[in-house]
């Protein structure tokens, strides 16, 4: 029989919305809309934030959470970001992007806005593929993982490395707080969570640009199962882009 006074130890966030999500078994952008709802209703925010999404998987977003959305043009997002701060300063305002978006075409605002300083949260979806468009190959794609546009593999000699988003952006004087997640296991999760609540909470404190890069899988253009992409984020993701506190308060913080 059950309990007479059972325990409810799950209840969807308030600021998710109750509705299906069109996203492919096992994509990581779902668990991340989860994990970023809690972080906004643990923080009493929602009502506040302002949220910008771009071309790609990444810009579905606004159909799921329950915080104010704006669409930016492909690659545009850190700007459009720092127009809203700019003319809302009470706001809550982050970014929400792929690696296309924030690595390829919108690498220049991406930097700019870091050495800026933006007092914004840019999350930052790394799975190392082009998900919405057909699975080509992206700035961080893997040296020899193999995309639509790279079907024998990236090559360094003519596509260059994969690109380091921390480490580059670790580099620049003003941002306050950069960190690297890992989305392959419940306890990274729970990292992830970490990571989202310290960014939000250096906005909130007026303390300047948070980046938090999240490793994240795309069983469908890994052409892996659920579970076997998630060992590919542990393993061959985290391998060359390792996990970990870049930046805290404005100082490096060394591996």
């Amino acid at each position: 029989m059950p309990p007479k006074n059972p325990r409810k130890l799950y209840r969807r966030p308030a600021a998710l919305a109750d509705v299906p999500m069109h996203y492919c078994v096992g994509c990581g952008h779902s668990l991340i809309h989860k994990v970023l709802a809690e972080v906004l209703d643990e923080l009493a925010i929602a009502d506040r934030t302002i949220g910008v999404a771009p071309v790609g998987c990444a810009v579905f977003a606004y159909n799921y959470l329950n915080c104010d959305m704006s669409e930016a043009a492909h690659g545009r997002t850190p700007a459009v970001a720092t127009g809203i701060k700019r003319a809302r300063p009470d706001s809550i305002v982050f970014s929400y992007q792929g690696d296309g978006d924030l690595a390829a075409i919108g690498l220049a605002e991406t930097l700019h806005a870091a050495n800026r300083g933006e007092n914004i949260t840019v999350i930052f979806i790394n799975n190392t593929v082009y998900g919405m468009t057909g699975g080509q190959m992206a700035p961080t794609t893997l040296i020899g993982q193999k995309t639509a546009t790279s079907p024998h593999g990236r090559f360094a000699e003519t596509m260059g490395y994969p690109l380091r988003m921390c480490e580059l952006i670790d580099t620049l004087v003003r941002p306050h707080y950069i960190e690297r997640v890992a989305l392959d296991g419940p306890r990274n999760v729970l990292r992830a969570k970490r990571a989202l609540t310290l960014a939000f909470q250096a906005q909130m404190n007026g303390r300047g640009y948070s980046f938090v890069e999240i490793l994240s899988a795309c069983p469908t253009y890994f052409r892996l199962s659920p579970l076997d992409s998630l060992k590919f984020v542990g393993k061959e993701m985290a391998d060359y882009f390792p996990a970990r506190l870049f930046r805290n308060n404005g100082e490096s913080v060394h591996a």
